[in-house]
């Protein structure tokens, strides 16, 4: 596959890695980009550099349709067949033809001749003064165009008649037409598009059993710090547990990510090297936690100037304002060996989760095949002040709620503090404060983002 500069790579795909387009001037490119700033690149620019380089993987399966949930269509699927197949009553009651019956203003009465259940039609035909009791689902009889629902009839005390009036409905009510839902050679679902439980479903009433999905992505990730122990080891003085590798790995296990967990890397740089270029040659994408800011024992940013290409260090956005993005090869020089993108995250736990959902996430759906949406905000009236600084991105947490008239409300959660996990925990969205606001007064609105479905 050739890079936009027109370079070949090559890294082989034995493995059924897809070689990835690639140019040693990411970061020249990276700088022609809107707004670009190396050190307080604003998020809208990020992201779009981001989008520009998050190549969809090519590899396709073909699996059943109960291990297509969550999977990304690699084809637009087209129906086969009508559906409904046949025209159907929509509910319990008595079709007839009101077309016919169109000059009585007062009341219709109707011979009942037959009855039609759902899979058991009537075969016989139903004259003008004519109908037959049907049932939800049930074909609609030859010369009946509506349904009169059973509970606005009165049948008779020998129930071979009803009497309604004739201004309860109009002709065509109560009917599902052939085709209403999908008409055959018609697209169903679309290419890009992630399964979900109401898409089987859909499939399933197609008769399709099988479908075409994008391989899964494949996510390599570690943390880096010595301070930094695994579940299960002993706390030493000045040692903590690892979170972000089990936060990490729930948000890609969300996205259906394949995963490779490469543990805790020490701050060594021979040892960060060789978990890099094992985990490009193992994955389409790099994720780190810590090691990219400028701090003494931060190796990641020299590693990189050897065998890497990064676009861009640090963001104007909190929390999560040392966050590095790149490529990194798994051979001794750019554009050696096995490419994969590479998102350096920062330490700080909060961080991690801010900047995944911001920056990453949309990268590794574009990169899954998908056609991702941007997450919804909401407006909310913020219950206190929020201070805030103009010139960067805020994602501060909140508590969301509703008051009695349906109006959403937030409350920060306390500290903001990006190594206060707990604040995540307790909070129910992202309060989104734009990178031009400055301070938010007591019952301004602002954006946010809720968890739900997301984390």
């Amino acid at each position: 596959m050739k890079s936009r500069s027109g370079r070949t790579a090559t890294a082989a795909t034995a493995s059924g890695r897809d070689a990835q387009p690639f140019m040693t001037t990411l970061n020249e490119f990276s700088r022609c980009v809107a707004q670009y700033d190396p050190h307080a690149l604003p998020v809208s620019a990020a992201q779009a550099i981001v989008r520009q380089w998050a190549t969809p993987v090519t590899a396709v399966e073909r699996v059943p349709l109960r291990d297509a949930l969550d999977r990304v269509l690699a084809a637009d699927i087209v129906s086969p067949i009508d559906v409904p197949s046949h025209d159907n009553s929509a509910m319990d009651g008595y079709a007839f033809n009101r077309t016919a019956l169109a000059t009585i203003e007062s009341t219709v009465d109707l011979t009942i001749v037959g009855k039609a259940l759902a899979g058991h039609p009537f075969a016989g035909q139903v004259g003008t003064t004519q109908c037959v009791r049907v049932m939800t689902g049930a074909c609609m009889p030859a010369d009946c165009d509506t349904v009169v629902p059973q509970e606005l009839v009165e049948r008779s005390a020998d129930s071979t008649s009803i009497r309604f009036a004739a201004n309860a409905l109009r002709a065509g009510a109560n009917r599902r037409l052939t085709g209403e839902d999908l008409v055959r050679g018609h697209a169903a679902l679309r290419a890009g598009r992630i399964m979900r439980a109401s898409d089987l479903g859909l499939l399933a009433s197609l008769g399709i059993g099988e479908v075409s999905v994008r391989r899964r992505l494949r996510v390599a990730f570690f943390s880096t710090g010595d301070e930094l122990r695994s579940l299960g080891e002993p706390l030493e003085p000045g040692s903590v547990y690892d979170s972000n590798r089990y936060t990490l790995f729930a948000m890609l296990r969300r996205l259906n990510m394949d995963t490779l967990d490469l543990g805790v890397v020490r701050d060594e740089p021979a040892a960060l090297e060789a978990a890099l270029r094992s985990a490009a040659a193992s994955a389409d994408v790099v994720l780190t936690s810590g090691g990219v800011s400028v701090g003494e024992a931060d190796f990641t940013k020299q590693l990189l100037q050897t065998f890497g290409d990064v676009a861009f260090w640090s963001l104007a956005m909190r929390p999560g304002r040392p966050l590095a993005f790149g490529r990194v090869w798994s051979g001794n020089h750019p554009g050696l060996g096995l490419p994969a993108l590479f998102f350096g995250l920062p330490g700080n736990p909060v961080a991690v989760m801010v900047t995944f959902y911001q920056i990453v996430r949309e990268a590794l759906l574009l990169m899954s095949g998908a056609t991702p949406q941007a997450l919804p905000l909401l407006r909310a009236a913020s219950r206190q002040i929020i201070r805030k600084r103009a010139g960067r991105t805020e994602y501060q947490r909140g508590v969301a709620g509703q008051d009695a008239h349906g109006q959403w409300h937030v409350t920060p959660t306390g500290s903001q503090s990006s190594g206060v996990l707990s604040s995540m925990s307790e909070a129910n969205c992202f309060i989104v404060l734009g990178h031009d606001e400055a301070d938010i007064a007591e019952g301004e609105h602002v954006d946010i983002m809720l968890f739900d479905g997301l984390i």
